[in-house]
């Protein structure tokens, strides 16, 4: 039951970004570049301090972990996120982000030697062929700007999490990587004060983000990951999406359209196809 509720916990987080990010960029509240700033700075002050507190030491803040590769690949997810959210809605920008991610860890898999069998070729096409229905030209397409930052920041993601597979400590890899970030954080902070002074309203959206939806979820998900397969972490992280796509029309009031409601359950389902298959396949 704990694991349960940690990994419900986490994904909550996740999808809450999404909905934070949008909620702050749809508003004059914050520009892009200043909730990218205080977003990176409140998560590597509240990673930095439950490193702190985890080794009972501030010595743990000094030696960082992590590598300058993670940090860029971080920092390319959170500038590109941060702007396309200012052109996608929550549940579009959600559901494009982790199919980027998705389908750029197949691709690496793939480029490195990995064969997938036909039932994960079919998934694997099905989820293709639904994301160019999604973001292809048309009334209900998504602007095409931000589809395309927001493929670039699931890259990005994808990009981090290869580069950071295998991690003995992901928790200090993190806060390292987020405290790496610090020094463009606050430039971006810098660069969001000069061209508009953020209202109180936008600089508490960025700081739930950073430090709750981004700290706190990164944390419970290190601390529920061991305990879950591969397979079963990148099936339930397919979840994301729609806990965004529920917490857009809740909270944002945001409509779904047939076309993003159709594309997400041939996305989705595709891409699940596909990991359980591969998932199969490798343990056979």
């Amino acid at each position: 039951m704990r694991i349960i509720v940690l990994t419900v916990l986490a994904l909550v987080a996740f999808a809450a970004n999404s909905v934070l990010a949008r909620l702050a960029l749809a508003s004059p509240a914050i520009d892009a570049a200043g909730f990218t700033g205080v977003r990176l700075a409140s998560g590597a002050v509240v990673l930095g301090l439950l490193l702190w507190f985890r080794n009972g030491s501030p010595r743990a803040l000094v030696q960082l972990t992590g590598t300058w590769a993670q940090s860029a690949a971080l920092f390319g997810y959170a500038i590109c996120f941060s702007f396309a959210y200012n052109l996608l809605g929550a549940s579009m920008g959600a559901l494009i982000l982790f199919a980027s991610v998705q389908i750029g860890m197949v691709a690496r898999a793939v480029s490195a030697g990995d064969r997938p069998a036909p039932l994960e070729w079919i998934g694997l096409v099905a989820a293709a062929g639904a994301f160019v229905y999604l973001v292809s030209p048309g009334l209900a397409a998504p602007h095409p700007l931000g589809a395309a930052l927001m493929i670039l920041a699931g890259l990005c993601w994808a990009g981090y999490s290869l580069l950071g597979r295998g991690s003995s400590q992901p928790l200090s890899d993190t806060a390292g990587n987020f405290m790496r970030c610090l020094p463009l954080a606050v430039l971006l902070i810098i660069v969001g004060v000069w061209t508009g002074a953020p209202r109180l309203e936008g600089i508490i959206l960025a700081v739930a983000s950073g430090a709750l939806a981004s700290g706190l979820g990164y944390a419970i998900w290190y601390a529920a990951l061991p305990h879950l397969s591969r397979t079963r972490a990148a099936v339930v992280q397919l979840s994301v999406p729609v806990i965004a796509g529920f917490g857009a029309v809740v909270f944002i009031g945001e409509a779904l359209t047939p076309r993003l409601l159709i594309a997400s359950a041939v996305i989705l389902g595709g891409i699940a196809v596909a990991i359980v298959m591969a998932g199969r396949r490798r343990s056979a």
